[in-house]
């Protein structure tokens, strides 16, 4: 396998840099072809033609490209030949000043580690997915007696099987909720579990056998569990034929309660299979990819096929392709989307790509299994294709519609805040508390492509007073571009607004104005939106300029839509910061203050004593008593409450 990728200081992280840098990396140091070329012989005359993955930075360190290669010597050799390369790339050479080499064993790990390179940093000059949100899963767990069934994102850490990835929260959600009333499996957390001596509402619904009071025991609880991993394996018509065939017999006993519970538990299967938007029962597990291009603009359409189940699509709208091949740009997405994402057994493609075997071999050593890149030439399987692709132009031709629409809504943000040029980076502010308690500020950011979710930032109020609206906006104020003037002084990452939003009026206008002017930071354009003269009851805002100035949109504006979605979005983002951090305190107990008291120790704490305070109260030998509770630990409890002795 790779070498373990050095790990990134904090000066070429890549959270302090926009997600589109191509404008920064031309600006951030002069163009000198020369140079470049010198750097990459430097590097070129210490390589051997050995597989491995290169990185090109420029003079700040930051990476503008990260490449693989069979036999890096040759390869990172072809860009000192400039008079073969395209401008793109002579560009980029220009910047380039230094260069980072990790070798491999195989040309097969090297792309492997290339797309988790690309996925760390984020180049300029690399092809990006713009969507890098992880998917969602189904997580049958394996570390209970009574497993759970649940939703699961991220690292795949917990003991249990997986099935996934599904394309949306919204498509494994309802997929949970029919398997519930399925198998009748529980959701509940282990705590929860644990707690319980009666039946929950999820088994007065039917979506719960509940196993925590009894009402099924462990071996009628181990049959739902085999049948729900052979349904999402693959083998649902076995598994409805069996609960079929378990109702009619109910039925016959004269057990009608049985065989109604049987009966809604096979028109949820029904549901699941009659749910699917592509039918693909003959695929197994497969993913079938497609893409269009048109107007220099890229949209790749996948179906993900689980067990012959369709478990939803998403499209993607790569980045950074221009002046590469289509063929280039597929497989540079395949690479990056399954570094995330388990390889399915067949991915079923609508092109040909020249890398296919190299990516058949690094997908099947990260599953342990054959994987098979195929272009179907007839039958159902190019059937599946030709849909796929047809869901691919749409959703670009969806892109570029309302990519255009963005464009057109920009232009009118510049004209009418008089800005020099439309904004390319829009920052938008807001606090969210209770008289002062549980203080949140929020920041939200906008570009010509949407709300960029991955820049948000959270700001937990530190220094305000309580109920000081102005004074916590001047404390993000400060803290947001105290450490922007810190990291980029030069203002060329890609990180400072363009405008700035604040969600209130005169008052927080002035406070926000006045830290800016304190840091020295006077020329970016700020506009405070609060609500209309009828406190927004007829959908109308005023707009607060810096000067004192006062303006407002007609009622039907498209540009006061734009302008309210993206006040209501930073809103709804403060406001869900602050009920994190509100049910967070709710649910703190004092017995986390006391070092080295962990989750098993505290519970047993509660349960021997009854509450937090009659711990704290406790005698050292009442302590010492506790089960699990040795006497180091006792007296650790008791000189923490009892500091004087």
């Amino acid at each position: 396998m790779p070498r373990k990728a050095e790990t990134p200081t904090d000066r070429d992280s890549p959270d302090r840099f926009n997600e589109d840098r191509a404008a920064y990396t031309v600006r951030s140091a002069q163009p000198d072809l020369e140079a470049g070329v010198r750097a990459i012989r430097e590097t070129v005359r210490t390589l051997k033609p050995k597989p491995g993955v290169y990185r090109m930075c420029d003079a700040r360190g930051d990476v503008l490209y990260v490449g693989k290669a069979r036999a890096l010597k040759n390869r990172v050799a072809n860009y000192t030949q400039v008079d073969r390369l395209p401008t793109r790339l002579k560009r980029m050479v220009s910047q380039t000043r230094s260069m980072t080499i990790i070798t491999t064993n195989s040309e097969a790990e090297a792309l492997l580690l290339e797309a988790q390179l690309i996925k760390r940093y984020r180049p300029p000059y690399n092809v990006l997915l713009r969507d890098d949100k992880s998917f969602p899963f189904i997580l049958l767990r394996a570390d209970h007696e009574f497993p759970r069934i649940t939703k699961h994102r991220g690292a795949r850490k917990a003991k249990g099987n997986y099935y996934g990835p599904f394309a949306s929260a919204g498509s494994v959600n309802t997929t949970i909720n029919a398997l519930q009333k399925l198998f009748l499996l529980r959701s509940c957390t282990d705590s929860f579990f644990s707690r319980r001596d009666r039946p929950c509402l999820l088994y007065q619904i039917k979506r719960c056998s509940a196993p925590c009071v009894g009402r099924i025991d462990e071996a009628g609880y181990a049959e739902l569990v085999r049948q729900a991993k052979d349904f999402l394996g693959g083998k649902s018509s076995a598994v409805q034929k069996l609960i079929e065939a378990q109702m009619h017999d109910a039925s016959e006993r004269l057990e009608f309660e049985t065989a109604a519970m049987l009966r809604d538990r096979l028109r949820a299967a029904t549901f699941i299979q009659g749910s699917q938007a592509i039918n693909a029962g003959s695929l197994g597990d497969g993913d079938i990819i497609a893409m269009a291009v048109k107007g220099g603009q890229v949209a790749i359409q996948a179906f993900f096929i689980r067990g012959g189940q369709n478990w939803g699509h998403r499209a993607f709208f790569p980045r950074h392709t221009e002046g590469l091949s289509e063929e280039e740009v597929m497989a540079s997405f395949l690479a990056q989307f399954y570094e995330e994402v388990p390889p399915a057994r067949t991915i079923l493609l609508d092109r040909l790509l020249p890398d296919a075997a190299l990516l058949e071999e690094a997908f099947s050593a990260v599953v342990g299994h054959k994987v098979e890149i195929a272009v179907p030439q007839r039958g159902e399987r190019k059937r599946l294709i030709v849909q796929a692709a047809r869901n691919a132009v749409e959703a670009l031709e969806r892109q570029l519609a309302e990519s255009g629409t963005q464009a057109r809504l920009l232009r009118e943000v510049a004209e009418f805040f008089e800005l020099s040029e439309p904004p390319q980076r829009i920052e938008i502010y807001d606090n969210s508390h209770v008289q002062g308690a549980h203080a949140v500020g929020a920041m939200v950011v906008a570009g010509p492509e949407g709300f960029l979710k991955n820049q948000y930032r959270k700001f937990t109020i530190k220094s305000a007073q309580t109920n000081d609206d102005f004074g916590m906006m001047r404390e993000v104020m400060t803290r947001r571009f105290s450490r922007a003037m810190e990291e980029d002084p030069e203002r060329d990452g890609g990180q400072w607004p363009d405008l700035v939003l604040i969600d209130g009026g005169k008052g927080q206008m002035s406070a926000v104005r006045a830290t800016l002017e304190e840091l020295g930071v006077e020329d970016v354009a700020l506009i405070g939106i609060a609500k209309g003269p009828h406190h927004g009851r007829d959908g109308r805002e005023v707009f607060h300029f810096p000067d004192g100035r006062e303006r407002m949109l007609p009622v039907n504006s498209p540009l006061l839509f734009y302008l309210q979605r993206l006040r209501d979005e930073v809103h709804r983002f403060a406001i869900g910061a602050h009920r994190q951090k509100r049910s967070r305190a709710i649910t703190a107990s004092p017995l986390d203050e006391i070092p080295g008291i962990g989750p098993a120790r505290k519970r047993a704490l509660l349960l021997h004593f009854g509450t937090a305070g009659k711990v704290r109260a406790a005698s050292l030998e009442d302590l010492q008593r506790a089960p699990g509770v040795s006497a180091a630990v006792a007296q650790a409890i008791y000189d923490f409450y009892h500091p004087g002795g």
